[in-house]
């Protein structure tokens, strides 16, 4: 291919390739000229101009496919315009020449079309040059039309338009012959002709516009011409209702805001037409046209506000027609003989505007409060009285309206209930309104499910006594008796969809109501037979569909409450029906449609029980089955709708559109084969009133009850087929088999379809049961059927019948069956001729590959695929083609790996075909673009390769996915977007975006779904891994429109790209602006409706924002707040006038530059979605970079790089955008706000402001927050909203942000309002809303409390913490000069939380009582209460446990804060509940009783708060966020502080024991440090309790004066043995293991014994890992005092050998010579257990002394000197080893190994070259040297003091240069002091012979001091100083020391005289200038001891 990129054609490689190959090769030539032509340099192809006009010229007669032959007469055109245009006369005749040619065989045919393309092509690109030669041109093509076959007519017709285009004005001389000749061909027999007609004229109305003339105004004239040709007429009388829509798009979303009456009424009007509503299907046909047009228009076009006045004028036509009707039923007289018939026709009028207000108010959702609120509108009013309507299908259409009131204003939905609950009961005798308000109420009921915050459970109550009423009194009048028994059914239908919580309660009730309605007996069922009228009969069969529909209703919304008895119980009246479905027929036709509503319930609810249930009524229910779907009682040919559902999705190509999505699938559906399809509506079955809505579907349209009972009979055939015996099935196959034969013509089809769709149902139920067919004979009857229907001529039973051999082969699933369909199929391929067969074959073929598999398949896949290819090359019929391309598609689709060996002869195919069918016969592209798709992924990531042969295979897919781009129709070129999403999936690397992407911003505005979908799939992948390279390409095509004058660039896009044809949706031309590509998309979630291209906006936009928002955060943030701002709510009074955008301002990025035309502000859910982006934004900022939260720097870093962009420079506009959506109109987007403020405030709440120190940037921001808060708590807020806003109320006082009082008093005073209605038990919801929203609300409340009081008591005891002495009282005001500086900030927030503790507590207790009975396990549900908790009530028992799971953990943390502050609540009657915390009760000392009492309710409370933890931290859920885990941890360890709680817990051992296992089971699951930290908080206080309670025994033991029997307490006893499970001390060990080995998996002596292990070298621990092991270490110190002696000596080994291995592993030395944490935690551990009383204990003396001894031995073991660990900290180490010796001397007197290993501890120490190893190993000999205990210090001193003075007297020759070698000296010079002191007087000359020597040794010369370095003068001073100091101690034997040396006095003298000199100069100075002294000098020489 690469030899193809030259600028003439290669054609020495031409010839070498195959011929095959050689058209690919030409097409990529010319794709390679088309791009360099353009850009290459216009001499050069001047130079070559004369070679490549003959290459070119050349091609033309080589018979060049469609393609081709576009490229090459582009290529041509643009040559000729940029190079010299000499002989473009000469080619242009050339062309003329070829199209005259009386050449008319098919061979020549490519030639002569390639030449009508290059005279197009020339004129269009040169017009008026050409001018002279244009009659002629003309005339050749005018001449040849008449002759011309069908592709002919369609270029000639597109060469004329061109030429029009290009020569304009200049051909008037021949507009009447081309008008003249175009005309008639409107009627041409090909689509593809008649579309090139219209696009023809449509050009021709352009050109022959007088100058001047407003283009706008003609737009439409021209596309109503083109529509009709895309969408037949539906009706003769009616236009295109596609024709309408387009019509107003184009006129645009103002136009229709002008003259929507006008519009709306022409639009009724049609409906009302007598001759659109003929017969019933016709009016059904007809309405929903009309509501197609109304919707496409309205809900696209419109904003928000002119939505609502749009409503308002629906509202007035609905009341001007309701007006009339009263006025007919109302004329007693029966004058007004017109006015029946006006009624008749109203109803339809009614049912459209009541559809499009239902909808129009549903998708404006809460923003449609001022619609419905308006009293001059009136809607609820008007909509209620069309309930009274003579005709049922505007009653139900304004049942419907109001349910979608309800769904999209909840508040409504209660209100309205009564409403109508009291009008039945005061209407009782009218049959309308009987009718109308049941309807209503079932309709309101059904929209429950789409509420989330319910209704009360006392609605329920009140449907059923209503339903009860009206079934009761339906016999007392005939009248009525219809109307009543249909309501009363149709409500108890309705109740059931409010779920197992409501209908628990009625459902014994609703049982005796089904039994009653059925005969009980044979008996009663014979007797019924015989009597009765036929009006009876009708009531009775009404009452008992209802019943049965009830009963559906039921099974399918309760499924919890189907036990075995109530099936059992249900199972009587539908066996009872059962056996009545033969009796009805007795009765005559006019109960037909009575008894066919019945059998439709009973099959109904049938297909939803277990078949198991029924199955000894099988026989005569499959009798029945059968025969309703082979019409045997039915004249009509009525067919089923299923087999679309049934067969496969991707078959759709073959079937036409029958399958396609598109925006107008709704009026589609009715050009469908099938019997009544897409004449769904609400009066076809009331039911659907109350049914969930399908997906896709604005209102349910249940078809005719004809069509539904077959759907449902064919349906229960499926479920049951599967459970019948062999031997019936086999019957059943022989049946349809004859059935079919005896049908005739139309019947038969209709007979065919039914059971084909039937047999397809069967085998799919069998499939799904995993059942096979049966035997042999079964097998041969279902294959002879099956293949029967091959050979069809009805394309759709052909597919089916594939679809059921594929899925038959599924379920035999044997290989000799599977080759026996197969070797038919082969045969039949092989001998058959005729179109029918051959497309039915082929396609067996690939559906016994896509249901069999490749491997089960694998040995017919060579035979397959080579008949296939030869199949897809028959030109003659392209029929064949498409399926038998369709097939091979399939194929590859399942054989997956297997197929690699074909995929170059396919790919080959492929390409061929692509360049040579003609692009008119779109299916066979469609399918040649599928198996493209599925050939790609195929080779799947081979495509990386460079191999030659995958190069060829990559731009052969390359080229392919050029052709389909370039195609005119959009589904082919939504499967080149496909193709090449999956060649970007496999090598990312070869697909170009910068083409791919601006074609694919082209596509988002196609007026096709497919394309859209395609476009926005595609860019959802690309923009997953290169998104910034995404927005860039489409901000390219922005700017190359923006560089042109107008947007022609993109419209020269859009016809590269083959959109020329697209009418773009919705009128909107792509117009992206400085938003990019992100601007387009958030527009096109304003119009798209589609979920599936709605979420992949959504998904792409996130993937985008995740990739680029934080470096373009400006662009994004300013994205979000157009979206947001374009709110139709409030608005700050101050802000500013330019930002308020309505629906007249454009949003940017969506609008077009034609100012008649702006684009739609952003809906509300567009909107909710910029919310959303919002707080990913945060949360992407605070991944990135922590300085998009810190003020200062990032002020710094935008100085230094002003683009540079940071999240906190912006958040005065994040809150301005929270508060924008946290106070608009709609729930959603107020919810989506709050969630912004409160992750705002959380992330924000800590920045200091730089300019003010002390004060938080968020403060300036108050009352923008008090204010968004504000309307959330007004009492018409949902409870939903309230609730956030409490969270977010707290979150904003816990935050710190605001420290005034009164500021804060503000948001306060909300909680405290809403604390009021708490506990008045009120709340706003309590009438509207469910009362689990009422718990949700009450709880949302308590638990912002209670994260305020956390918080507040958080605040209190840091400030208890700073001064020296803790302050008594918080309230003392009026002593706050007494108190001082020890008391809290005033503005301390506990004041404000004091008041409501009282009622909080008790608020608080409650709900934890709730909570803990509301986790019991499911078998305890017995012990909860019987009327519910304190916030819940036992009806809503299952939401209620949702709500109280998310706001238990901060309640227990509050409570535990009370309980430990006012004594376990004992003193909280007394008046200072906040006194300090560990105050023993006072009322102990009352009564007994009393005191019982209160111990009582301590226990209480205590079981209570552990429950509640222990049961938590058992299971926390994995969803459980963290902050609950540590608010329970939080609480717990605040609990265990409290007196009450250490005694409770320390005399409950096992409580404790199980509580240290949870906290085990939890540090498994839970990694996050805090967490751990937390855990051993607890663990520790759990310890000191034991602790506690084992003193206060061994203290009574004391008093007693059982000494003897001391050493038993604690544990482990006598016998020293700890039992797991039983021992805390065991637990604790366990836990605190773990722990250890987690954060030093080295102390596991297991992983240094694996043989893979390599030695670790210690590390620095993370600081929180260090603090976790230092808080584990000093727990573990402590656990021996809880032990007996015997006890101890159980776990002191294990204690020891942690802490010193603690020890060893953390020891590493620091930069700043500081301890880690760890290190001294190990140290201080040691020291305890050392020095603990054990020691003291004679009956371990033993086991203590080895154990003390072998603990040192390993401490110097650890701290040898060692290669591997240079870092080892000596310091630490050496501390240790002096621990053990002060403490522990006694046992290691004498032991002289390890007394040998000390000593050269402190011999290393002393030698190291480290001075602070040195200094400190002086202090440690100094505390060595003083023990107490001479035989311990003794050896020592003799070992060691003589290094020392050696040491020190060397100092003399190098003297010490820095701070630290000068302190190393002064400590060894004191050691060497405090021996002298020491020693006996004897010795003391000896001594001070050592000391004073090295001290006068250290003196300066007193010339040298002056210019001596500093530290060398501190020396000096230092010595000269304890000289003096010296001297006067020993007097004697000083002199004795220095007279025995006279150079030493000399030097004495004269240092001592230089010293006075100085000081004397000194204090010269110090009077001469009078300064404050800092401080006594000495003081720093004596700060080292």
């Amino acid at each position: 291919m690469e030899l193809a990129h030259s600028l003439l054609l290669n054609e020495d490689a031409l010839a070498q390739i195959t011929e095959a190959k050689r058209p690919v090769f030409i097409f990529e030539w010319l794709r390679f000229l088309d791009k360099v032509l353009v850009a290459a340099n216009k001499v050069d192809v001047k130079e070559k101009q004369k070679k490549l006009v003959e290459q070119l010229t050349g091609l033309i007669s080589s018979a060049p496919g469609p393609p081709t032959r576009k490229l090459l007469a582009k290529n041509l055109a643009t040559l000729y315009s940029i190079g010299d245009t000499f002989t473009v006369f000469q080619t242009l005749d050339k062309c003329n020449e070829i199209i005259k040619s009386k050449d008319d065989t098919p061979a020549y045919l490519p030639t002569k079309l390639a030449a009508v393309a290059c005279v197009g092509a020339f004129y269009e690109k040169m017009g008026r040059m050409l001018g002279s030669s244009f009659p002629d041109t003309i005339n050749n093509l005018l001449k040849a039309l008449k002759s011309a076959e069908s592709q002919g007519r369609g270029e000639i017709l597109l060469s004329l338009q061109k030429v029009l285009s290009g020569l304009g004005g200049a051909a008037a001389s021949c507009h009447r012959d081309i008008y003249k000749n175009a005309r008639s061909l409107l009627t041409d027999r090909s689509m593809a002709v008649r579309c090139a007609v219209a696009k023809q004229i449509f050009v021709f109305m352009f050109v022959n516009l007088p100058e001047g003339t407003e283009r706008k105004s003609v737009i439409w004239t021209c596309k109503m011409c083109g529509i009709p040709v895309f969408l037949q007429l539906i009706f003769l009388f009616f236009p295109s209702p596609q024709a309408y829509v387009v019509f107003v798009t184009t006129l645009g979303g103002q136009w229709l805001e002008r003259n929507f009456a006008t519009f709306l009424s022409h639009v009724l009007d049609l409906v009302s037409h007598p001759r659109a509503t003929q017969t019933h299907v016709e009016a059904v046909y007809s309405r929903r046209c009309v509501s197609f047009m109304l919707r496409a228009t309205l809900g696209g076009l419109l904003g928000e506000k002119a939505q609502i006045a749009a409503g308002k004028e629906i509202c007035q036509a609905i009341s001007k027609q309701m007006r009339a009707v009263e006025a007919v039923v109302n004329d007693m007289s029966g004058e007004n003989k017109a006015g029946a018939t006006d009624v008749s026709a109203s109803q339809h009028v009614m049912v459209c505007a009541l559809k499009e207000l239902g909808s129009l108010v549903q998708s404006l959702s809460a923003t449609a409060s001022p619609l419905i609120q308006e009293p001059s509108i009136g809607l609820l009013e008007t909509v209620t009285s069309v309930l009274l309507h003579p005709s049922m299908a505007a009653r139900l259409a304004a049942a419907w309206c109001l349910r979608c009131v309800a769904v999209a204003l909840p508040y409504q939905l209660s209100p309205l209930l009564d409403r109508c609950a009291e009008r039945i009961n005061n209407l009782k005798s009218s049959p309308e309104a009987v009718s109308g308000y049941s309807f209503a109420m079932a309709a309101l009921l059904g929209g429950v499910h789409q509420c989330p915050l319910g209704i009360p459970h006392s609605k329920g109550k009140l449907v059923v006594s209503i339903a009860e009423d009206l079934l009761r009194t339906a016999a007392q009048n005939s009248r009525l008796s219809l109307q009543r028994t249909q309501a009363g059914w149709l409500l108890l239908g309705a109740l059931m969809t409010l779920g197992s919580s409501l209908v628990r309660y009625h459902l014994p009730k609703m049982l005796l109501l089904w039994r009653n309605v059925f005969p009980r007996s044979q008996k009663e069922l014979e007797a019924e037979k015989a009597r009765g009228d036929s009006f009876t009969w009708q009531v009775t069969l009404e009452g008992r569909a209802g019943a049965l529909c009830a009963m559906r209703s039921f099974v399918a919304h309760c499924p919890e409450l189907l036990t075995e008895d109530v099936i059992r119980r249900l199972m009587s009246p539908i066996e009872c029906a059962m056996t009545m479905m033969s009796i009805i027929k007795v009765h005559g036709a006019h109960l037909k449609a009575s008894a066919a509503m019945v059998r439709l319930r009973l099959y109904d609810i049938l297909a939803l029980l277990p078949p198991k249930t029924y199955e000894g009524s099988f026989n005569a229910l499959l009798r029945e089955l059968v025969a309703e779907f082979t019409l045997t009682d039915n004249s009509a040919n009525t067919t089923t709708s299923l087999l679309r559902s049934l067969c496969h999705y991707d078959d759709s190509v073959l079937m036409g559109s029958w399958l396609q999505e598109t925006d107008h699938k709704s009026i589609e559906d009715q050009l469908q084969p099938n019997s009544a399809s897409g004449s769904g509506a609400l009066e076809h079955d009331p039911s659907s009133i109350y049914l969930r809505v399908h997906v896709g579907e604005a209102v349910p349209g249940p078809l005719p009850l004809g069509v539904s009972v077959i759907d449902a009979s064919v349906a229960l055939f499926g479920v049951v087929f599967p459970h019948v015996s062999f031997k019936h099935r086999l019957q059943m196959l022989d049946h349809f088999a004859e059935c079919i034969k005896q049908a005739k013509g139309v019947r038969q089809q209709a007979v065919q379809l039914n059971i084909f769709t039937a047999v397809l149902s069967a085998l799919k139920g069998l499939a799904e049961n995993k059942s096979t067919l049966g035997p042999e004979e079964v097998r041969k009857s279902a294959l002879a059927l099956v293949m029967g229907a091959l050979d069809n001529p009805n394309p759709i039973l052909r597919c089916a019948a594939g679809e059921a051999l594929g899925r038959m082969a599924q379920v035999v699933g044997e290989a000799t069956f599977i080759a026996r369909m197969a070797q038919t199929s082969f045969d039949k391929l092989k001998s058959a001729r005729d179109v029918v067969s051959r497309t039915g074959h082929s396609l067996a073929l690939g559906c016994l590959h896509r249901y069999v598999g490749g491997i089960g398949s694998g040995q017919h896949l060579k035979t397959s695929v080579s008949i296939l290819l030869a199949l897809a090359q028959d030109g003659s019929s392209h029929e064949v083609q498409t399926w038998a391309l369709h097939s091979l598609a399939l194929i590859v689709d399942s054989s997956g790996p297997m197929y690699r060996g074909y995929v170059e002869p396919t790919l080959s195919l492929v390409l061929t075909l692509l360049l040579t069918v003609p692009p008119s016969h779109t299916e066979v592209h469609q399918c040649l673009g599928r198996c493209l798709g599925a050939l790609i992924t195929t080779v799947g990531p081979e495509l990386q390769g460079n191999g030659a042969t995958i190069s060829t295979i990559r731009s052969s897919c390359l080229v392919g996915c050029a052709i389909m781009q370039d195609h005119s129709d959009s589904l082919v070129q939504a499967a080149a977007i496909s193709c090449l999403q999956q060649l970007h999936m496999f090598a990312p690397r070869h697909v170009n975006l910068s083409s791919l992407v601006p074609c694919l911003c082209v596509h988002l505005c196609s007026s096709h779904l497919l394309l859209r979908r395609a476009a926005v799939e595609c860019l959802r992948q690309l923009a997953q891994r290169e998104a910034a390279e995404v927005c860039e390409y489409a901000m390219s095509l922005a700017k190359k429109a923006g560089d042109g004058k107008d947007s022609t660039a993109i419209s020269e896009y859009k016809r590269g790209v083959g959109c020329a044809t697209d009418s773009c949706c919705n009128g909107s031309e792509l117009n992206i602006t400085e938003t990019g590509l992100e601007g387009v998309l958030f527009g096109m979630l304003d119009r798209e409706t589609d979920r599936k291209l709605c979420s992949d906006i959504h998904d792409t936009l996130g993937h985008m924002l995740s990739s680029l928002a934080v470096e373009k955060l400006s662009h994004w943030l300013k994205l979000c707040k157009d979206v947001l701002a374009a709110t139709t709510g409030k608005f700050d009074e101050d802000s500013e006038k330019k930002e308020e955008v309505d629906d007249d301002t454009m949003f940017t990025g969506l609008g077009d530059d034609d100012k008649s035309k702006p684009s739609v502000a952003p809906r509300w859910v567009t909107r909710v979605f910029a919310a959303d982006c919002l707080c990913r934004i945060i949360l992407l900022c605070e991944n990135a970079n922590k300085a998009h939260f810190d003020l200062a720097t990032a002020r710094a870093a935008k100085a230094k790089n002003p683009k540079g962009d940071l999240l906190v420079l912006h958040l005065s506009d994040l809150i301005r955008m929270a508060f924008m959506a946290a106070t608009d109109h709609s729930n959603q987007l107020r919810m989506a706000g709050l969630q912004a403020l409160e992750d705002i405030i959380k992330k924000f709440a800590s920045v200091p402001e730089p300019e003010f120190p002390g004060h938080v940037i968020l403060e300036q921001y108050q009352a923008n927050v008090g204010a968004a808060l504000r309307p959330a708590f007004s009492p018409d807020t949902p409870s939903d909203i309230t609730a956030k806003a409490c969270q977010v109320c707290s979150t904003w006082i816990g935050s710190g942000v605001v420290s005034d009082l009164n500021d804060l008093r503000r948001v306060h005073n909300l909680l405290v309002s809403s604390l009021d209605k708490v506990q008045s038990g009120k709340s706003s919801s309590s009438q509207l809303y469910s009362e689990s929203a009422t718990t949700m609300e009450k709880l949302a409340v308590l638990k912002a409390w209670a994260e305020v009081y956390v918080v507040a008591m958080k605040i209190k005891k840091e400030a208890e913490g700073k001064p020296a002495k803790p302050v008594g009282r918080v309230d003392e005001d009026e002593d706050e000069d007494v108190v001082g500086a020890g008391v809290l900030p005033p503005d301390s927030l506990i004041t404000l939380v004091q008041p409501e503790l009282p009622s909080l507590s008790r608020l608080w207790l409650a709900m934890l009582r709730d909570y803990a009975l509301l986790t019991l396990p499911a078998e305890f549900s017995s012990q909860l209460p019987p009327d519910g908790g304190a916030f819940y009530t036992p009806e809503t028992i299952d939401t209620a446990r949702l709500h109280y799971r998310g706001s238990w953990a901060p309640v227990l943390h509050a409570v535990a804060l009370w309980l430990n502050i006012t004594g376990f609540g004992l003193d909280d009657n007394q008046e200072d509940v906040s006194s300090t915390p560990s105050k023993v009760p006072g009322a102990l000392q009352g009564g007994s009783s009393s005191s019982k009492m209160l111990e009582e309710s301590v226990t209480d409370r205590m079981h209570l708060m552990l429950g509640v933890s222990i049961e938590f931290l058992c299971f926390p859920r994995p969803e459980e966020p963290i902050e609950h885990v540590m608010s329970c941890l939080r609480a717990l360890f605040t609990l265990l502080e409290t007196p009450c709680a250490k005694t409770h817990m320390a005399e409950d051992q096992l409580l404790a024991v199980e509580l240290l296992n949870v906290l085990h089971r939890l540090l498994l699951t839970r990694d996050p440090p805090a967490v751990q930290l937390q855990v051993t908080a607890v663990v520790q206080e759990t310890i000191r309790a034991a602790q506690d309670n084992l003193q206060q025994r061994r203290a009574k033991r004391e008093e007693e004066g059982e000494k003897d029997s001391l050493t038993s307490l604690g544990e482990g006893g006598d016998t020293g043995e700890l039992v797991p499970g039983k021992s805390l001390v065991y637990a604790a060990m366990e836990l605190l293991v773990f722990i250890l080995v987690r954060h030093l998996p080295q102390l596991n002596s297991r992983v240094k014994e694996s043989p893979t292990h390599a030695p670790l070298r210690p590390q620095r621990l993370p600081d929180e890992s260090a603090r976790l092991v230092a808080n584990t270490v000093s727990i573990l110190a402590e656990l021996p005092s809880l032990c007996s002696p015997a006890g101890a000596t159980t776990i002191l080994p294990t204690v020891l050998f942690l802490i010193t291995g603690v020890l060893k592993e953390t020891a590493i030395k620091a930069a700043d010579n500081s301890v880690p944490v760890p290190v001294s935690a190990a140290l201080q551990g040691i020291k305890t257990i050392i020095a603990s009383p054990l020691a003291r204990e004679e009956s371990i003396q033993t086991q203590w002394t080895t154990l003390v001894r072998s603990s040192l031995a390993s401490v110097l073991e650890y701290s040898q000197p060692d290669e591997s660990r240079p870092d080892m900290d000596e310091v630490s180490m050496l501390t240790a080893v002096t621990l053990f010796l002060l403490s522990a001397s006694n046992e290691l007197v004498g032991v002289i190994v390890l007394q040998k290993g000390c000593m050269d501890r402190f011999r290393n120490a002393l030698n190291s070259s480290d001075p602070w190893v040195q200094a400190r190993c002086y202090q440690l000999l100094l505390s060595l040297f003083q023990h107490s205990n001479r035989a311990l210090s003794t050896p020592y001193i003799h070992a060691l003091a003589p290094l020392m003075v050696e040491k020190l007297k060397a100092v003399e020759r190098s003297r010490p240069g820095t701070a630290a070698e000068l302190q190393a000296v002064q400590e060894g010079i004191r050691v060497l002091e405090n021996l002298v002191s020491m020693g006996e007087e004897k010795n003391r000359v000896q001594l001070l012979a050592l000391l004073v020597p090295t001290l006068i040794s250290y003196l300066l010369d007193e010339n040298a001091i002056s210019s001596a370095p500093q530290v060398s003068k501190s020396l000096h001073d230092f010595a000269l100083q304890n000289l003096m100091r010296i001297g006067p101690l020993y007097p004697a034997a000083f002199k004795t020391v220095i007279g025995a040396a006279p150079e030493l006095k000399t030097r004495l003298e004269s240092a001592i005289r230089a010293n006075q000199a100085s000081n004397k100069a000194k204090a010269a100075a110090r009077q001469a200038q009078p300064t404050v002294q800092a401080g006594p000098t000495i003081k720093l020489k004596t700060s080292f001891f």
